[in-house]
C-alpha cells in the first residue's frame, strides 16, 4: 500500500501478523545481527527491536525476510510497476504523449517527486554516536548502516529528475574515521554516484551527498533496482510506493527526503581512508580498502524515527528477496532489452555475481547438421555489456530450441542440461585481465579478475556418471571424492598453501572420462557435495577462471584453450582470499538462551 512512512509500514505489518516486537534488550553489536540471522533462516516475521542498548531508537529488521511478505509490503503498486517496465515508460515524456499509456495515467503522476518547504525528518537534530551501532560479523572494521539510501544530483542539472539512490555501505565509525565527524562511503565502480561525484570535480564544486535512513519499502527497493543511467529511482519509487516522494529543497545542497526517518548530510571529502572489513554478500570479509569519506555536517532524524537493517552474509540472507523482486518485476523486459535472450537469472546462492544462468536462442545456420553455439556468443556478450551483468564472473549459456521447457531457476536441471551437451574443445571462452565485482578478491589484483562463457548447443552427448568410477587414477594426495550431482564431482586434498599446483597435477594424472565432464577440487569434499547450495558456494567465489581452471587432455589452439576430458576448477581457498564469515561463540550462547525454553524470544520461531 502507499505507506507515507516507515512506521506506517511497521504497524500495518504488526497488524496483519507479519511483525513481532522484541521487548528485551538487545545488543546492535552482533547480538542484534544473529537474532536476526535465526528468524529470517527459520521464515519467521519481522522484527522491531524496541529496547536497543546504548541507544534511544528502536531498530527493525526482516521487513523483506520472505518475498509473501515483500510482494505485500508493494500490494498496490507491482502490478503497474511491470507494466511500465514493460513499456519502458519515462514519466516526463509519457505525460506529453500519454495516449500511448492510457490506463497508466495516475501512476505516471505518482512517478514525479514532489517539492515541499518542509518535511518530518527536519523536525530534529542528532550525532552520529547517539544512532544504532550497528555490528554484524565480529571482524567488522565497525558499526554500519546495512540499508543506506545514499542520495545524490546531478552538478550539471541539479534536483530530483536527475538524482542518484543507491544503496553503498556507510561505516559510521571506527578505522581512520573522525569520531561524529565523519563516516565512509563505499561506493564501487559501475555505480551512477561516481559520474556525479566527476562532475562536481570538473566544476570545481564541492560534492555533497545525502545518506538517507528509513522511510517507505518503496525507496529502499529502488535504491537496488536496476534502472538505467539517468532515470532518477525516486520515479519508480513513487510508481511502486502509490504515493509521490516528497524532496525539500535546500540552498546548499541536493533535496532532503522528507519522510525519512534519519539524514544524515554532508559533503565528500577531496581524499580517501580505509573502510572495512565488512561482512558480505558473497559469504566472506570484504577487506579494508581506501574509499571516499562524508565529513558530516548534519544529522536529521524525525520525531518516532526507527532505524530499519538487514543483515549481509553468506546467501541466502534477507537480501535475496531483493533479487526475486527484482527478477519479478523486470524478467519480462529482459527479451527486449538483448534480442534473443529469453532469460537471465544470477544465482544467489553463488553469492549473485559470480555465477549467471541464461538462456538463449540458437537459430544461425538452422540447416546445419550439427548445431553449435554461435547466436548464443552474441548474446553472451550482449549480456556482460548490461550494466551489473558486466560484474559476473562466470557465465553459463544455453539455447532454448534444445529444451523448450527448461526452467532457468532449478540450478541442478540447468546444470545437467549443460553437462549433457557442453564440448570443452569448443565451448569454453575466457576474458582474461578484466574488472570483476570490487568485493572478489579471487582475481589477480582489486577489481581485476577474469571471465568465462560456457556455451553449449545441440544434442545430447553424453550420459553422465551417477557414481565415483572406481578405476579413477586420483593423485595418492588425494584423499576424498565424492558426487554432488551427476557428472560433477568433488575431490579434496593439499590445502593451496602446500601444494598450489595440485589441480594441474589431477589433470594431467587423468584420460579423459566422458560421463565426468566437471572436477571441482575443494578443500572439503564432503562439504561441498552436502548440498547444491554448498557446491554453488564453494566453487563459484573461490576460483577465478584464468588462474584456476585446468583440464585433462588441454590444448591452446589459435589462442583458444580447451580439454578434451573432464574440465578442473581450482576452488580451495588460496591465500589471497577473504576470510569466511564465522558467529561469535560467546554471542551464539547468549542468543541460544534468548530463544531457549522460558527465555524471551522462545516461540518466535
Amino acid at each position: 500500500m502507499g505507506y507515507k512512512s516507515l512506521r506506517e509500514c511497521v504497524l500495518d505489518l504488526e497488524r496483519t501478523g507479519h511483525l513481532v516486537r522484541i521487548p528485551v534488550e538487545i545488543d546492535p553489536h552482533l547480538e542484534a545481527a544473529e537474532v536476526h540471522r535465526r528468524v529470517y533462516a527459520a521464515g519467521g516475521p519481522a522484527l522491531l527491536f524496541e529496547r536497543v542498548k546504548g541507544c534511544t531508537f528502536p531498530m527493525v529488521s526482516n521487513l523483506f525476510g520472505t518475498m509473501d511478505r515483500t510482494r505485500f509490503l508493494f500490494r498496490d503498486g507491482l502490478e503497474a510497476v511491470r507494466r511500465l517496465v514493460e513499456l519502458k515508460v519515462d514519466p516526463t515524456a509519457a505525460l506529453k504523449a500519454p495516449f500511448g499509456t492510457l490506463g497508466l495515467t495516475p501512476t505516471l503522476l505518482k512517478m514525479l517527486p514532489k517539492r515541499v518547504s518542509r518535511g518530518p525528518v527536519l523536525a530534529n537534530e542528532t550525532k552520529l554516536t547517539s544512532l544504532p551501532q550497528l555490528q554484524c560479523w565480529p571482524d567488522d572494521g565497525g558499526p554500519f548502516v546495512t540499508l543506506p539510501l545514499v542520495y545524490s544530483e546531478d552538478p550539471d542539472r541539479p534536483g530530483p529528475m536527475k538524482s542518484n539512490l543507491g544503496m553503498y555501505r556507510v561505516q559510521l565509525g571506527g578505522n581512520e574515521y573522525e569520531p561524529d565527524g565523519e563516516v565512509g562511503l563505499h561506493y564501487q565502480i559501475h555505480r551512477s554516484i561516481g559520474v556525479h561525484h566527476a562532475a562536481a570535480i570538473r566544476r570545481g564544486e564541492p560534492f555533497k551527498v545525502n545518506v538517507i535512513v528509513g522511510g517507505t519499502p518503496a525507496m529502499i527497493l529502488s535504491a537496488v533496482m536496476p534502472l538505467p543511467e539517468g532515470l532518477s529511482e525516486l520515479t519508480f519509487a513513487g510508481a511502486l510506493g502509490q504515493r509521490r516522494i516528497r524532496m525539500v529543497r535546500q540552498a546548499n545542497g541536493p533535496s532532503v527526503y522528507a519522510d525519512a526517518d534519519f539524514v544524515i548530510s554532508g559533503t565528500v571529502a577531496p581524499e580517501t581512508k580505509p573502510e572495512g572489513p565488512f561482512g558480505d554478500h558473497l559469504g566472506y570479509y570484504s577487506l579494508a580498502h581506501d574509499f571516499p569519506v562524508l565529513r558530516v555536517e548534519k544529522v536529521y532524524h524525525r520525531d518516532g524515527a526507527i532505524w530499519p537493517f538487514t543483515v549481509v552474509g553468506r546467501p541466502p540472507q534477507e537480501d535475496t528477496s531483493f533479487g526475486e523482486i527484482i527478477h519479478e518485476i523486470t524478467g519480462p523486459a529482459i527479451p527486449a532489452e538483448i534480442p534473443g535472450v529469453h532469460a537471465v537469472h544470477a544465482v544467489d546462492a553463488a553469492g549473485v555475481h559470480p555465477l549467471l544462468l541464461a538462456v538463449g536462442s540458437e537459430r544461425y545456420v538452422p540447416y546445419a547438421e550439427r548445431r553449435r553455439p554461435q547466436e548464443l556468443l552474441t548474446q553472451a556478450n550482449a549480456i556482460l555489456g548490461q550494466g551489473q551483468l558486466s560484474l559476473a564472473k562466470y557465465l553459463f549459456v544455453v539455447a532454448k530450441e534444445d529444451d523448450p521447457d527448461l526452467d532457468i531457476h532449478d540450478i541442478e536441471a540447468y546444470l545437467r542440461h549443460v553437462f549433457e551437451r557442453v564440448d570443452w574443445e569448443n565451448d569454453l571462452h575466457f576474458q582474461t585481465r578484466t574488472t570483476i565485482d570490487t568485493l572478489d578478491y579471487t582475481g589477480h589484483g582489486f577489481n581485476e579478475g577474469s571471465k568465462l562463457v560456457v556455451a553449449a548447443a545441440g544434442p545430447r552427448r553424453r550420459e553422465l556418471a551417477t557414481e565415483v568410477p572406481g578405476d579413477l587414477p586420483l593423485p595418492k594426495e588425494i584423499d576424498a571424492a565424492r558426487m554432488v550431482m551427476p557428472g560433477v564431482l568433488a575431490i579434496s586434498g593439499p590445502t593451496y598453501g602446500t601444494e598450489p599446483a595440485a589441480a594441474r597435477r589431477v589433470a594431467d594424472s587423468l584420460e579423459p572420462v566422458d560421463g565426468l565432464p566437471l572436477i571441482v577440487l575443494v578443500d572439503d569434499a564432503e562439504f561441498t557435495a552436502r548440498s547444491l547450495d554448498n557446491f554453488l558456494w564453494v566453487t563459484f567465489t573461490r576460483s577465478n577462471p584464468a588462474a584456476d581452471v585446468e583440464g585433462v587432455g588441454a590444448f591452446v589452439e589459435q589462442k583458444h584453450w580447451g580439454c578434451r576430458g573432464s574440465l578442473v576448477v581450482d576452488a580451495r581457498i588460496k591465500p589471497r582470499h577473504a576470510p569466511p564469515l564465522v558467529e561469535d561463540p560467546a554471542v551464539t550462547r547468549r542468543v541460544d538462551e534468548l530463544f531457549a525454553r522460558g527465555g524471551p524470544l522462545h516461540g518466535i520461531v
